[in-house]
């Protein structure tokens, strides 16, 4: 919409555009509705929920007239007659004639001057839009990392549980068998070769594949993802993928 007017048939690109980008931004609440509900399902830190809210807050203080340009826009067929069913136009409808409503809520467009993007008498400034957009997407990847920060650190608790339930030592950074969560969100299990005998690598290797087998969990190689050997894997000294078996 801030590059060049180029006509396509009957119709500007930034008005074709500047629809767009309405329906774009009230995609972004449904987005945050979904995240809330799957953090509430999930049992999530009422903190994380707290910040998504604070952040759907700001989003709606920059733009506060979204949600009736949307529903213009999207129910014009209504708002063209002056019988939306909610909101603005059901209170215009108490003191006035549908058509006489018509007429104060009609017409969409951008306004290159003002850049501005107005249904009716409502507005959202663009200006303001793309950095609330920008920061309310940045809330919801935040939410969503929490979550898979908390799936990661429970499978490395998993992981843990069973290799200490089978009396392998896994305590960092001193013991045989080492088991890092890393940035990726992934859980990586490897050898800490200096500290095990050579002779005893192999046997070492082979309780840890077969205790992380009976626990639902499988070890993979990310540099041989074919190998069927992961004992053999784990004595070359390749840290190795921890994942849950599926259902």
């Amino acid at each position: 919409m801030h590059g060049d007017d180029v006509q396509v048939g009957w119709f500007s690109s930034r008005q074709i555009d500047a629809r767009t980008l309405v329906v774009a931004l009230r995609q972004l609440l449904a987005a945050v509705k979904l995240e809330r509900i799957a953090l509430k399902d999930l049992g999530m830190d009422p903190t994380v929920i707290t910040a998504l809210d604070n952040a759907e807050q700001v989003f709606l203080d920059a733009l506060p007239n979204i949600k009736h340009v949307r529903d213009g826009l999207t129910h014009f067929e209504d708002w063209a007659r002056g019988m939306g069913k909610f909101g603005p136009q059901a209170d215009a409808r108490k003191g006035a004639d549908p058509r006489d409503v018509a007429r104060g809520f009609w017409s969409f467009g951008y306004d290159s001057v003002t850049d501005t993007v107005s249904m009716g008498p409502f507005t959202i400034s663009v200006s303001a839009a793309v950095p609330a957009a920008n920061a309310l997407c940045d809330a919801i990847y935040a939410a969503t990392r929490e979550v898979d920060q908390r799936s990661t650190a429970e499978l490395r608790d998993q992981v843990v549980h069973a290799l200490t339930d089978a009396t392998i030592p896994c305590t960092p950074p001193q013991d045989p068998v080492l088991v890092s969560q890393g940035h990726d969100m992934r859980v990586c299990l490897s050898l800490n070769l200096s500290s095990v005998p050579g002779g005893e690598h192999r046997e070492l290797a082979e309780r840890v594949a077969t205790v992380t087998a009976h626990a639902g969990l499988r070890l993979t190689s990310s540099a041989f993802p074919e190998a069927q050997d992961i004992a053999e894997r784990l004595v070359a000294g390749e840290p190795l993928r921890v994942e849950r078996n599926g259902p």
